[in-house]
């Protein structure tokens, strides 16, 4: 079964690593672990935006290290990147105090892109018949509508989801959106267990990428 994985990075990170020690991840074995043996897996694609280290200066270097270390190591991956965007917006304070305007300017910085491309793409390769089964790596509800298109026009191919699950006591507060399980064949929970398990090695075989010290 030809299997093409669509991972919503920034959906991924804060959902499942952020603040863990397992960032040094290896998606495509997460993949192996998590999927059937049938699955063959033809591409991974992974969409996020790079940073821009104003608050970490040393951000973008771990980024940009970690990206590389997965294009050495995995040959199906390809990198998808959107864009950051940051206005001036006005906010309700949650407890305005007496005389004071009730609202605050604040900067909002959103992550644009990543979740339209991951959409479009699935959709398009559907249509090239380049995959078997499609298997999504987010819990971002807005992907639903694009799971409900391939399944209504492509019947006979697959949809899986694999939820990013947060460890600790967070866990049991955690559950795959509805609006993409309803159009899911099947479901998959990745967990720190699966995290741990899937880690890269610190040094990349064949070159010179090292896990970030931070990390």
């Amino acid at each position: 079964m030809r299997t093409a994985v669509y991972i919503d990075g920034f959906n991924f990170y804060y959902r499942a690593v952020r603040g863990t020690p397992y960032k040094w991840l290896d998606v495509k074995k997460v993949c192996q672990q998590l999927l059937r043996p049938e699955h063959q897996i033809v591409a991974i694609k992974y969409y996020t935006a790079p940073v821009s280290g104003k608050r970490d200066p040393g951000q973008p270097i771990r980024q940009q290290t970690y990206l590389r270390a997965l294009r050495a190591t995995i040959p199906e991956l390809v990198v998808h990147n959107g864009h950051f965007l940051t206005h001036e917006i006005s906010a309700p304070l949650a407890h305005p105090a007496p005389g004071k305007p009730p609202t605050v300017r604040v900067l909002k910085t959103e992550e644009k892109g990543s979740d339209v491309n991951l959409a479009v793409h699935m959709l398009n390769d559907a249509w090239l018949d380049a995959y078997d089964c499609a298997v999504i790596i987010s819990n971002d509800s807005d992907l639903a509508e694009a799971m409900r298109l391939v399944r209504e026009h492509h019947p006979a191919k697959k949809i899986g989801l694999i939820f990013p699950r947060p460890g600790g006591a967070a866990a049991r507060y955690a559950h795959p959106s509805r609006e993409l399980t309803q159009h899911a064949h099947f479901v998959k929970h990745l967990g720190p267990g699966v995290l741990a398990a899937c880690q890269l090695p610190d040094l990349i075989p064949g070159t010179t990428i090292h896990k970030p010290a931070a990390w």
